[in-house]
């Protein structure tokens, strides 16, 4: 089954719940920038977390997710759009640390210290409209990622959260891995939810198994959901397919390179033959010939005497 969440609520709509699994979104996030398993599970919690996010609020087409932390990893960011589309990077992809004294990767240890911020991003892209963004932040107060979010929700949101984040990074004898299962959810409580209730559901998470461990299971996001809402049955809202996807192109780097400075185009021209531009959200290369960069100089010449191009 592809990757997917869902987005439901509980006890009298009194609770909110969202879940996914995001193996197959994480696997390709973890190829792409071939980071270490420790990196990895990183980059997947937060990548799980900003699409978890992104489906919580009405009129927001983003969200983004930035750790700047003082670790090994110097920093991660992931977006999520409304389509279920998500994209993000390490700065150290190479991170990495031995076990915790759990057994587990420590993404506490290679995050460290330092801020999280949020941004949330509404309008209409398409038409080239967009909303101011709203920005929260908070101090990086775990490291492990699902703690961070769920203190960013109860403290700048006013909202209480519980937040479950897990990527099993499988290891192999010739030190290769596998992003063998990815997800978590997050649960919110609403106005008039009840105190009995409340207590439930934490002894319900408190209790069950590691999301990760469920997902390899083959149990699906409503079946994590019950577990975690003490077996309450779900009025399921909404369900979208998840995936890794980027929206860089060539035309969006070819404007890039419109946007700088003229002699920096022609150094690119005269000294190399040509430019690289390299996505930082999903490594693609992008090379831009002699003749494409010649023809951003002949229209910036243009613009700049009345019709003589630039050589």
């Amino acid at each position: 089954m592809p990757d997917h969440l869902i987005h439901a609520v509980a006890f009298n709509q009194t609770v909110r719940a969202l879940a996914a699994v995001t193996t197959g979104t994480v696997s390709e996030a973890a190829r792409r920038h071939r980071t270490s398993p420790t990196a990895s599970a990183a980059l997947g919690r937060t990548l799980t977390g900003a699409l978890l996010m992104s489906t919580m609020v009405k009129d927001v087409d983003r969200v983004t997710l930035q750790f700047d932390c003082r670790g090994p990893i110097e920093g991660i960011t992931a977006e999520a759009d409304a389509h279920g589309n998500a994209r993000g990077y390490v700065k150290n992809p190479a991170a990495d640390l031995p076990l915790n004294e759990r057994g587990k990767l420590d993404v506490r240890g290679v995050l460290g210290d330092g801020m999280l911020y949020v941004f949330r991003e509404g309008g209409f892209y398409e038409l080239g409209l967009s909303k101011e963004p709203y920005t929260g932040s908070v101090p990086i107060v775990s490291g492990e990622i699902a703690e961070d979010i769920a203190y960013y929700l109860n403290k700048s949101e006013q909202v209480r959260s519980a937040v479950s984040l897990g990527v099993y990074v499988q290891p192999y004898p010739d030190g290769t891995f596998q992003v063998a299962g990815a997800g978590g959810f997050l649960i919110q409580l609403l106005p008039g939810a009840d105190e009995g209730i409340i207590s439930g559901i934490e002894e319900s998470i408190s209790s069950m198994p590691y999301v990760t461990d469920l997902i390899r299971q083959g149990e699906p996001p409503e079946a994590i959901l019950r577990r975690a809402l003490n077996g309450s049955s779900l009025e399921v809202l909404e369900q979208r397919e998840t995936r890794f996807r980027c929206n860089c192109s060539f035309e969006r780097a070819v404007r890039i390179i419109e946007s700088i400075q003229i002699s920096e185009v022609r150094s690119m021209l005269e000294e190399d033959g040509g430019a690289e531009m390299i996505c930082h959200f999903c490594s693609s290369v992008y090379q831009i010939g002699a003749q494409t960069l010649q023809d951003i100089l002949d229209v910036a010449g243009q613009e700049a005497d009345g019709g003589e191009p630039v050589h």
